[in-house]
Parts: structure tokens; C-alpha cells; sequence
């Protein structure tokens, strides 16, 4: 929590996602725009994003379908390289989410000196990816060896495209995650990107912590900012703020002024 508060301060932080295009290897990747183009999608979300307002935005591979636990190197690679073309120009605290790789995530995070990372790093999942098993155990040391016990961690405790194999409730599996794992913020997310977690799942999960952040990080939409900001401790989104609220469409610059005007009346 010490860490959480440290990027984040008082506040109750709106993280707008920057969703780069499809990287090098991946089925979706454009190879006739290449870096560049994966480049200049990136600068235009930030922009959007910092002009906007956002408290910190955070930098994600979800056009990386279909996704994969352990990442290719070249993946993480042009991730770090357009995030550090980039670095000058971002004004806010910044995040990174390598999709479905918490070694890779942190490494990134190490790399491009992110505030924070974003990742399901506890529980066991049957997912469209196959069985799901991450290791929050050496995701930690791993932060530590690479020297940045600073960073915050921000434990998805509900993963999109799976079902937790484990039959605790959600409230008792956040629970238990914060007690054997110590994140600095735990997410409740919907089934898939996009999709809005239940609003009794965020209420349940952050009764049970009311000393930790809990975010939602899924569904956050224009006319449930106010909802969610009354009990949660801040949210991600990313959908909502593109054209048309298409999650693949670049953000939509007036969609997310109007977001962020939203969330500061709530707080």
C-alpha cells in the first residue's frame, strides 16, 4: 500500500489505457507500418489521454491475440523501445502490462522505469490460453533482483477469458492474495476486456479490504463513474474512451475529456 500511495498520493487514481498495436510476431501485426506505426498510434493515445487529464496512463499489448503466458522476447523488446521513444513526452505516472507475463511485465517496468504494473499474478485459471498458473512468488524476487522494490503492484484477482479453478469465493480469494502476496492494489475485472466486473463483486471484495486499494479494471463506462468511484479506490479503463467505445479503435479525444470530467465530479 505504502508504494500504491506513493504514485497515486490521496487521490483515487483514473488509469487510462494506451493499447499498442499489435507487436512484432503476432498474428494481428501490421508489418507495412511497422515500428513506426505501433510508434505513432502510442503518441496519439498519450496525448489524448495527458490532455484529457488522466491521473496516470499505462502502456498494454491486449492487440496481442491470441495472448500467451510466456511472451516472445521481441515482444517485450518493442514494447520497451516505444515506450522509451515516448518517455519524454509522457507527464504522468506510468504503468505496463505485458499480457499474460508477470516476469515479462516487471522486466518491462525495470526497463522503461514504470511506476507501477498491472497482472494476474496469484490463483489457478482454466482460460482460452489453457491452464493458468502464475507465480506471484517469483514475480516479487524478481522485482526485488532487478532493483525496484518501489514498484507498485496492482494484483488482477479476477481473470478476463478464464474461471478460477479455485471454489473460494471472490471476496476470500482477494483476501487471501493480499495476506500471501502482498500486492499494493488489488483489481476485480469482468470476463473479458471490456465487460464491467459486477458491482456486488466490488463492493464484497472491498469490504472484505477495507485498508487496500481495490480498482475496478474492466467495464469502466461514462455513466458508471460515479457508481464505482463511491466505493472503489479508482479504476482502468480503456474502452470507453476510443471512438465509438471500440476497444481496437484509437482513443477518442473528446470521449475521454468528458470521462475524466465525470470522474472528478465523483471524487
Amino acid at each position: 500500500m505504502g508504494n500504491f500511495q506513493a504514485v497515486f498520493g490521496g487521490t483515487k487514481p483514473v488509469i487510462g489505457m494506451v493499447h499498442l498495436g499489435a507487436l512484432p510476431g503476432a498474428p494481428l501485426y501490421d508489418g507495412a507500418a511497422g515500428l513506426a506505426g505501433l510508434l505513432a498510434g502510442a503518441r496519439k493515445d498519450l496525448a489524448a489521454l495527458q490532455a484529457a487529464g488522466f491521473d496516470a496512463v499505462m502502456f498494454g499489448n491486449e492487440n496481442d491475440r491470441p495472448y500467451e503466458f510466456k511472451v516472445d522476447v521481441a515482444s517485450t523488446a518493442t514494447m520497451a523501445a516505444v515506450i522509451g521513444a515516448l518517455r519524454s513526452e509522457i507527464t504522468v505516472p506510468f504503468g505496463v502490462n505485458v499480457l499474460w507475463d508477470p516476469m515479462s511485465t516487471v522486466a518491462l517496468a525495470a526497463a522503461t522505469g514504470a511506476h507501477f504494473v498491472r497482472e494476474i499474478f496469484t490463483g489457478t485459471y482454466a482460460s482460452d490460453m489453457g491452464p493458468w498458473t502464475p507465480d506471484a512468488g517469483a514475480a516479487m524476487r524478481y522485482r526485488n533482483r532487478l532493483g525496484r522494490s518501489d514498484l507498485a503492484m496492482l494484483y488482477n484477482v479476477s481473470a478476463e477469458f478464464a474461471d478460477s479453478l479455485d471454489r473460494r469465493s471472490l471476496p476470500d480469494r482477494a483476501r487471501s492474495a493480499v495476506f500471501s502476496s502482498i500486492p499494493d492494489a488489488v483489481l476485480v475485472s469482468g470476463a473479458i476486456t471490456g465487460e464491467a466486473a459486477a458491482m456486488s463483486d466490488m463492493e464484497a471484495v472491498k469490504k472484505v479490504l477495507p485498508k487496500v486499494p481495490v480498482l475496478a479494471n474492466t467495464g469502466v463506462k461514462h455513466d458508471t463513474i460515479a457508481d464505482i468511484l463511491r466505493f472503489a479506490d479508482g479504476c482502468v479503463v480503456g474502452s470507453a474512451l476510443k471512438y465509438d467505445g471500440h476497444t481496437w479503435n484509437a482513443v477518442d479525444p473528446e470521449r475521454a475529456k468528458d470521462f475524466m470530467d465525470r470522474a472528478r465530479a465523483a471524487r
